[in-house]
């Protein structure tokens, strides 16, 4: 078998880290495979350098940051290799540019568009585990280095796995696979043991920090089976692939959570076709990623308020933005909440179950958790709900679909 291993910079967050991460690669390397590993910067690492370069500049250009910030992972990357060739194995480490890893040209979050890997397919061929720096490729010919944006070396990774037609892609981190929800809240949540890519892909982006969701999209579109496992034991991991009919007989799977939130209010905006398009244009333009709309439309059709939830970290910009707009559209005014949370059930078992969302709505209000906003997909209901009951939605809910361990 030929397998993809990725660690994260918890996973090598110093020279005995490495070195126990070099040992665990040598050994699944003596078990008759090919191995290819994936390294984060050490924890921490580029924090600093982030911290560094705005002690020079308040607004320092992103190509140089790219070039700045690609070091972490090369650091790590050879460090990883010395400790391979230190226990007896031959290693090779391969900067993303030495990969072939070709991005666009978005500095700081680029999209990978392609991977030639050969060089690597020849040092595998020949018996060398490889060693990738994960997090960063280069522009089309060469001539700028980019990086993938946070967690992007778990993108790297899946990238790889699906360049090299590897036969599993292993994520190791400080957890031993995905669970039903932060076992920091509930102690009781259940380790699964497999798990589709839909949800992952949904509990990803719903504020489950298990893996980067840009590497469960890609892992989807090109099939490829995915193992969340912990560097520090030998627990059997979560398995991320296809849908089966087994996963439809579990209603939910997991509960997630999203305090990075906040709520814009434009209130009494003109009720008529345009306004909105204008209004989410504006904050499209700029970058903003919207999550959950609603409009309310007054009772004699004149007026409606439109709100909105953006990441708390884009608020300031926002309101700004939004203010500009609203002035220009004939709004009454614009209001702005941050004490919110997204708290949002997933389970491709609401498929071919009635009654889920009427379950987490008579639950969250038994406990007298008050909904401000709702939306749904085939597979997810989510609630923004005020930030002070986020832990205790996630209990109850936890609680009221059966998710604890011996539950299931």
């Amino acid at each position: 078998m030929l397998i993809v291993q990725k660690y994260g910079g918890t996973s090598v967050a110093n020279v005995d880290r490495i070195k126990a991460v070099a040992k665990r690669v040598v050994k699944t390397a003596k078990e008759g495979h090919k191995v290819a590993v994936v390294v984060s910067a050490m924890a921490g690492e580029t924090d600093k350098l982030i911290n560094l370069a705005h002690q020079v500049s308040s607004a320092p250009r992103e190509r140089e940051m790219d070039l700045m910030l690609s070091s972490g992972e090369r650091v790590t990357c050879a460090l990883t290799a010395i400790a391979i060739e230190e226990l007896g194995h031959k290693a090779m480490a391969f900067t993303g540019r030495q990969m072939g890893i070709i991005t666009d040209d978005v500095h700081t979050k680029a999209k990978i568009e392609k991977i030639a890997g050969e060089r690597a397919k020849k040092a595998l061929d020949e018996g060398y585990i490889i060693v990738v720096a994960g997090f960063q490729g280069i522009t089309e010919g060469g001539s700028d280095v980019t990086t993938l944006g946070r967690g992007g070396s778990d993108l790297s990774a899946v990238a790889i796995a699906s360049a090299l037609n590897a036969d599993l892609c292993e994520i190791y981190t400080d957890v031993d696979g995905v669970y039903t929800t932060d076992p920091n809240i509930v102690p009781e949540a259940r380790k699964l043991n497999k798990i589709s890519y839909e949800e992952m892909l949904e509990l990803a982006s719903l504020g489950a920090k298990v893996l980067q969701t840009r590497s469960v999209e890609f892992a989807m579109k090109y099939e490829v089976p995915v193992v969340v496992r912990s560097s520090f034991n030998d627990n059997q991991g979560t398995l991320v692939t296809k849908e089966d009919k087994d996963m439809e007989k579990v209603v939910v799977s997991g509960v997630a959570y999203d305090k990075n939130q906040a709520k814009i209010t434009v209130m009494g905006v003109p009720d008529k076709p345009g306004i909105a398009a204008r209004l989410f244009k504006g904050i499209a333009d700029a970058g903003i990623v919207v999550d959950m709309i609603v409009q309310n439309v007054s009772s004699d059709g004149k007026a409606a308020d439109i709100s909105f939830t953006v990441p708390r970290t884009d608020t300031k910009k926002t309101l700004k933005l939004t203010e500009g707009i609203a002035k220009e559209l004939g709004a009454k005014g614009v209001d702005m909440k941050e004490d919110i949370a997204k708290i949002s059930i997933v389970g491709v078992g609401m498929r071919t179950h009635s009654g889920v969302a009427s379950q987490m709505f008579e639950t969250l209000a038994k406990h007298s958790v008050n909904i401000i906003m709702i939306s749904t997909s085939e597979i997810k209901v989510s609630c923004i709900i005020d930030a002070k009951y986020t832990e205790l939605a996630v209990r109850v809910l936890h609680d009221a679909f059966g998710l604890a361990q011996g539950k299931v």
